[in-house]
């Protein structure tokens, strides 16, 4: 991988916070910089790709019912279980 020297402006508090953090997390600041980008790269493609998807795409599915009925039906299935012995 060939690396290139790049010169940016950021706020002197923000940047002095993150090579404090950088630097008890134990890495290095160019190297964090490095993943944060890759992360914001893929993260970005991600959105595109699935922007894409939801245009082609609907999810149709049934609702399911709400939890405290399943559970009522379950207990009265065993209290007629327990009751017929």
């Amino acid at each position: 991988m060939v690396k290139v020297k790049t010169s940016i402006y950021i706020d002197r508090d923000l940047w002095s916070s993150f090579k404090e953090y950088a630097s008890k997390s134990g890495v290095e600041v160019g190297k964090m910089l490095e993943e944060l980008i890759k992360d914001s790269l893929i993260e970005a493609e991600l959105d595109k790709t699935l922007a894409k998807i939801e245009e082609r795409y609907e999810i149709d599915f049934n609702p399911v019912e709400p939890i405290s009925t399943l559970v009522r039906i379950m207990r009265d299935e065993r209290v007629d279980r327990v009751f017929r012995r």
